[in-house]
């Protein structure tokens, strides 16, 4: 019996983009759940950890007389937006990206609020990158960042009713 003959597919742009695509998808989804994990790390050190060695001197000339409403906002509102937005990449949500671009800008901001109340601290680049290259992701998968030098289309959208944008 003989074998039919084995067709060649070539890869197309589409394959390609997809497959980059489901690829930074991938690295976001981790970024996240690094994020996630190291907010509810830092809540830890920071409540019953009693700061993680950091004096409460520290906190002088801000709002906070203890480290216990920092560790809160970092661990539930910091981490819960990363580890929403890992889900929601997970799960393949329609909202993933915006879920995503808020975690992004949510770690970026407390970077910010850091180095503004406490001064600057060794970690503080490594978590300001790390919300930055979230955005940076979500920029990318969609489209606003072109991977390879070569930027999309653009794409009109007609409204349903015939209305502009």
């Amino acid at each position: 019996m003989e074998q039919p003959p084995v067709a060649s597919i070539p890869m197309g742009a589409a394959t390609i983009t997809s497959t980059v695509n489901a690829l930074i998808g991938r690295v976001l989804t981790a970024a996240l759940c690094f994020g996630a994990v190291s907010a509810v790390a830092g809540l830890l050190i920071a409540i019953p950890g009693g700061g993680g060695g950091f004096p409460v001197e520290q906190l002088e000339g801000t709002p906070f007389t203890s480290f216990v409403i920092p560790g809160l906002i970092l661990g539930v509102v910091v981490g819960g937006t990363q580890l929403s937005a890992a889900i929601a990449m997970f799960r393949a949500s329609p909202a993933r990206l915006l879920s995503a671009a808020i975690a992004g800008f949510g770690m970026v901001i407390w970077i910010y609020a850091e180095l503004a109340l406490i001064g600057y601290s060794v970690l503080q680049p490594v978590y300001f990158a790390l919300g930055a290259g979230e955005l940076i992701l979500v920029m990318v998968l969609l489209g606003v960042l072109p991977v390879g030098g070569r930027p999309r289309e653009a794409t009109l959208v007609a409204h349903p009713h015939g209305q502009g944008p």
